[in-house]
């Protein structure tokens, strides 16, 4: 067991709902509500669950694109020493940024289209001190040769290349400063199917050369089955069950994750499928029910459900699930995932 390099507790994030001529504000929407979690060094986390669910929102609370309402951030830094980034100013945060990179979902939204692929992938450099060209020169030339592009590309721009061409380049880009932690939001579900594995194993690679961490932000399950040692998976901004990649996927216990799996379609025409619809609709973040937030669409809530809200307990070692009853249900889950 490595020593935790990010550990979240209790995160939250509430976004303020102003209404009136006045903009007083009459709620919040709990996009994180009591997030927690490791992340341990030289592991892949992945972050699981439907749009809107919020693992995106924690993804940029970790990364302190915003701020969160409340809960800390704890990064282990390279002296051992561990800080907490959720207070910390913009200005106390510039030396960090170094440590803690972004691969972005649109590998043709996240290049600027007027910036050749050096000015692209270098800028990192120069806004933490790299002030020689030559430097920056050689830095890129040695990312683009470890992403599988040829140097001599750097003189390009973003226009030139394929998607799949594009996202290399991201990745490049957010390897270029030599981070420990990596945050990939969802890398690969904007390119073809074709590319994901090319992509997908790059990144594999690439973690085993350079000792990367990743939080893996994803909702495509066979992905996060491919390259993470350990899943979370979220609902309505809870953190509903955490465990490692074999043990969620041999047998899940949340009715949530067991959906989610039974959705995944089987490749093969002759298996009849379970499209693992869940009765009912998925509860606005700014207005949850009470107790369980999954209880109106479970087919296993009882009274207690309704009333008392569950807490993310150990079920096995290791295994962590919000649920009264994680430790009695026998969920069927699907095993061609």
């Amino acid at each position: 067991m490595t020593a935790p390099l990010l550990e979240v507790r209790g995160l939250r994030k509430f976004f303020p709902i102003a209404k009136g001529l006045l903009h007083r504000v009459s709620g919040h929407v709990r996009a994180v509500d009591d997030v927690s979690f490791v992340v341990r060094e030289g592991e892949a986390l992945g972050l699981v669950g439907e749009s809107g669910c919020g693992k995106t929102t924690t993804a940029r609370c970790i990364l302190r694109a915003i701020r969160p309402t409340a809960g800390e951030v704890l990064y282990r830094m390279r002296d051992d020493r561990v800080v907490d980034l959720a207070p910390m100013s913009e200005a106390d945060l510039v030396p960090l940024r170094e440590d803690i990179q972004m691969i972005f979902q649109d590998p043709f939204g996240s290049l600027n289209p007027r910036m050749t692929l050096f000015d692209n992938v270098g800028e990192p450099l120069l806004v933490h001190g790299m002030s020689s060209r030559r430097a920056r020169l050689d830095r890129v030339a040695e990312m683009l040769g470890l992403v599988g592009l040829r140097p001599e590309f750097m003189h390009r721009y973003p226009h030139a290349f394929s998607g799949g061409q594009r996202q290399r380049i991201g990745i490049a880009r957010a390897l270029v400063t030599g981070p420990r932690l990596v945050v990939a939001d969802e890398p690969v579900s904007a390119l073809d199917v074709s590319v994901q594995a090319q992509v997908l194993n790059l990144l594999l690679e690439l973690q085993s050369r350079l000792r990367l961490t990743f939080l893996f932000v994803a909702h495509d399950l066979s992905v996060v089955r491919h390259i993470c040692d350990r899943v979370a998976v979220m609902y309505v901004g809870q953190l509903v069950e955490l465990a490692t990649t074999e043990a969620i996927f041999r047998r899940p216990r949340h009715p949530y994750t067991a959906a989610l799996m039974r959705a995944v379609p089987v490749p093969d025409p002759r298996v009849a499928g379970d499209d693992g619809i869940l009765p009912g609709e998925v509860p606005s973040p700014a207005s949850p029910p009470s107790g369980c937030y999954f209880h109106p669409r479970c087919v296993f809530a009882e009274e207690r459900c309704r009333r008392e809200a569950p807490a993310l307990r150990e079920v096995t070692q290791g295994h962590f699930a919000l649920c009264h009853f994680a430790a009695e249900l026998d969920l069927a889950c699907a095993s061609h995932v």
